[in-house]
């Protein structure tokens, strides 16, 4: 993998004397820490180097033709008049935004792999964008094709739905972070000078004494940071920190709710918080808000101590994308956006350049390697939006979503996973995560250049060699993960099972060097001479993580992880294709290997646990199976199936295979097919009719018909009773228990009879609603479900007698 540093990067130094002309003089403030750029950073392993020359092979090039056919790009034609048309052309008003991310991630990936037919077609769609800006600099597709008639969210003026849905200012963010990232890749001005020009207009516009929305989805406030580092215009951090402040008068949901200085948790749709909270951090390191800090700092913590996933993930629920109540952190329902796990990567590291502290690094690094990389295939041209941590075989990777700000964001993310290994403050050069490549740095003026070596993550072995030009002082600072310290995470939410005794040692040029931790990092200060060698070794146990008796979902479960890897079982590894109903016993021996043939190359823990199955007559048996885990990032890789992170250490924790019922051994049809189908007849009994770590069926978003489900038996079969339990989530989501229902059965003759009910059809919430009716002889019951007038209705378990 070779990194090419451009003409246009080098001139960076200068830009901002170059573009800034009479703007006011730059705030003096900054991060105390700097991050080394990615393009100083030359990656060479076999775990990320083929990820990053993926994403430019691969994830771009079928990005970038889903954009053409799906009509992002039609829209910016046909609002520019390239292409007759007078309808905006895709479904929602922040489609032009993928357009920017996938130019801001082809712009760096060009940095590392020149490529002129890359380039040319960024050029082309930089020209397409240009057209479609308004004299005046107002750049949004969703109105500008029609102004008489916009995209619904938008309003009939131009900003009056921004606090709401119409997305013009998250749009303006998108496009602000793509410009930067293609000027300082390329040294042309052309897509810089579009963002300048709609910059400009959000200075004229908004502002004290003049507008005053809040961006309803964030984004714009770190983009018009990037924009004032860049020219060194006060005015925009001026309008960055005014849209910020002018929060506290809108939803909870867009964290509008209160002035952001006052939040204390973090509430809401979860990727725009992280963008939020990381545009809350940049002001704060250019200013010195103190306010800010403090708040981000508290927020930080509450995520950490109850609304953190041990895979990485962030916003629990989904019907809102984001933030549940504190410790409700179901596995099956599990959220947890692709896009919500690279802000909170963005958001961790800027909090490490402001505080220095290795435990934002502790949750960037394992939100990277899981919650994150989760969200595109092996392949790199199949994504996750949610990335749960159980699933019965309703998940699948999806080539291209509607709204797809997941697969643009992996575009831009990937190749600048270089740019968050080292960082810099005066002569310490930070190392935070550890991948073979060559680094070179400047530190207090004087080159340095360190050469990691390692197979990480599969090994915790790490050799530093450092190449020092002079003689002088260097303090290199090696993070000691907080894993490698037997603590998982910051805080209390997960802990090891047991504590692991082998040492992290660390050794110089051959000789044991004695450390002590300086905010989670050993310091290694000397004048460095050409060759010295560091080495570090950190431990890699398989560990038994447990959650806090506060999280309900992961009672007597446990989950098994090995350095910065979460692992899971999945499907295609058990002989009968069930891994739900495993059981790990707390004496059972674990083993990890390395598999060069399975998914890409990857350590699998194996051993020797049990099984848990249920009997006709309600019993819970257990037998002896065998175990074969995977890194959590490499699940739906082979289809779709089971899949569970956390594991019953009990067998009474387990989601027992069913037993042979009428219900289980039936086929199951529907006037609405999906996926979840399979939820009839599991034999999982809910907590309660919103009870989301349940596989539930529905028919949303179908309203105020005639539904139903059927159980073709596998023999003719005498039944006289049923039992169902409604889904109704309530009072956010669009399901509510049904208006009526009633049974049916199949004659002899292939016509449906209802059957004679002994006793009332009742409709309940959070229990089994139970008929018994005169006995019938049958191959065949249908339900027949009226839904309400104005919502869906659903099932989460329905059982025949």
């Amino acid at each position: 993998m070779h990194i090419l540093i451009k003409k246009g990067l080098l001139m960076i130094a200068c830009l901002g004397t170059t573009l800034a002309g009479s703007a006011q003089s730059k705030a003096s403030g900054d991060y105390p820490i700097q991050p080394v750029p990615f393009t100083a950073v030359k990656v060479t392993d076999k775990f990320w180097a083929p990820r990053i020359r993926l994403n430019h092979d691969v994830t771009i090039p079928i990005a970038l033709k889903h954009c053409y056919s799906t009509g992002r790009v039609d829209n910016f034609l046909v609002a520019g008049h390239l292409k007759a048309g007078t309808k905006f052309c895709t479904e929602f008003p922040f489609d032009d935004t993928d357009i920017y991310k996938i130019i801001e991630g082809a712009s760096y990936s060009l940095q590392t792999f020149p490529d002129k037919k890359l380039e040319a077609r960024v050029d082309s769609l930089i020209e397409y964008v240009a057209r479609a800006q308004e004299p005046d600099g107002y750049l949004y597709t969703a109105r500008t094709i029609d102004p008489l008639h916009p995209h619904p969210w938008s309003g009939l003026k131009r900003w009056e739905k921004e606090s709401d849905l119409s997305h013009e200012l998250y749009n303006s963010g998108h496009l602000f972070e793509a410009a930067v990232a293609h000027y300082q890749a390329t040294g042309k001005r052309t897509f810089l000078n579009v963002a300048l020009k709609n910059a400009d207009l959000l200075v004229r516009e908004f502002g004290p004494g003049k507008l005053s929305y809040a961006p309803g989805h964030q984004i714009v406030e770190m983009g018009l940071v990037k924009l004032y580092r860049s020219t060194g215009k006060k005015q925009y951090l001026d309008l960055a920190k005014f849209m910020l402040d002018v929060r506290g008068k809108g939803q909870e949901y867009s964290q509008d709710h209160k002035p952001v200085v006052e939040q204390t948790e973090a509430v809401g749709h979860a990727v725009r918080a992280t963008y939020m909270y990381s545009g809350m951090a940049d002001v704060a390191a250019i200013t010195g808000d103190k306010a800010y800090l403090a708040a981000i700092d508290r927020i930080w913590n509450d995520v950490v101590a109850d609304k953190y996933y041990l895979t990485g993930g962030i916003g629990a629920e989904g019907g809102h994308e984001g933030f549940g109540k504190a410790f409700e952190l179901p596995n099956m329902a599990a959220y947890n956006e692709t896009c919500a796990a690279i802000g909170n990567i963005y958001w961790n590291q800027r909090l490490f350049l402001l505080h220095g502290d290795s435990r934002y690094y502790d949750v960037l690094e394992r939100t990277l390697y899981n919650g994150m990389l989760s969200g595109v295939s092996l392949s790199g041209d199949r994504f996750f939006y949610p990335n749960p941590l159980e699933s019965k075989g309703q998940h699948a990777r999806s080539a291209w979503f509607g709204c797809a700000c997941c697969p643009s964001n992996v575009c831009r993310f990937i190749p600048s996973v270089p740019g968050y290994v080292y960082a810099q403050r005066g002569n310490r050069l930070y190392v935070n995560l550890f991948i073979n490549s060559t680094a070179t740095v400047q530190l207090n003026g004087m080159p340095i250049t360190v050469t990691q070596e390692t197979t990480y993550p599969w090994n915790g072995d790490v050799a530093f060699t450092v190449d020092a030009a002079k003689l002088r002082p260097i303090d290199l600072a090696i993070r000691i993960p907080g894993w490698a310290q037997n603590k998982p995470v910051p805080g209390s939410l997960y802990a090891f099972a047991s504590q692991n005794e082998m040492p992290v040692t660390l050794t110089l040029n051959g000789k044991p060097l004695a450390y002590t931790l300086e905010n989670g990092y050993a310091v290694v200060s000397r004048n460095w001479k050409k060759g010295d060698v560091v080495r570090l070794s950190l431990p890699m146990p398989i560990r038994r993580v447990q959650a806090s008796a506060k999280v309900k979902a992961d009672q007597d479960k446990v989950a098994l992880e090995r350095g910065p890897m979460v692992y899971c079982a999945e499907w295609p590894d058990a002989t009968d294709g069930h891994v739900l109903d495993l059981i790990i016993p707390d004496n059972a021996p674990l083993q990890a290997s390395f598999d060069p043939a399975l998914l890409g190359g990857i350590d699998v823990i194996t051993g020797q646990v049990l099984k848990a199955r249920r009997t006709t007559s309600g019993l819970l048996e257990t037998s002896v199976a065998s175990l074969k885990a995977i890194p959590y990032y490499a699940w739906a890789n082979r289809g779709a199936g089971e899949m569970a992170v956390w594991l019953a250490a009990k067998p009474t924790a387990a989601r027992p295979t069913p037993a042979p019922t009428i219900a289980a051994t039936s086929t199951i049809t529907a006037s609405h097919k999906t996926k979840t189908l399979m939820a009839l007849n599991d034999q999982d009994t809910p907590k309660n009719s919103n009870d989301r770590d349940n596989l539930y069926y529905h028919w949303w978003p179908k309203k105020d018909t005639l539904q139903w489900v059927q159980y073709t038996f596998a023999q003719p079969a005498t039944v006289s009773s049923s039992n169902v339990y409604w889904f109704d989530d309530s009072p956010w989501g669009g399901c509510r228990i049904p208006a009526s229902w009633k049974l049916m059965y199949q004659t002899p003759t292939g016509d449906w009879q209802e059957v004679k009910a002994k006793s009332p059809y009742v409709v309940t919430k959070d229990r089994y609603d139970e008929v018994s009716f005169e006995p019938v002889q049958t191959t065949a019951l249908r339900m027949m479900v009226q839904l309400p007038k104005d919502a869906a209705s659903g099932i989460i378990e329905w059982s025949v007698q």
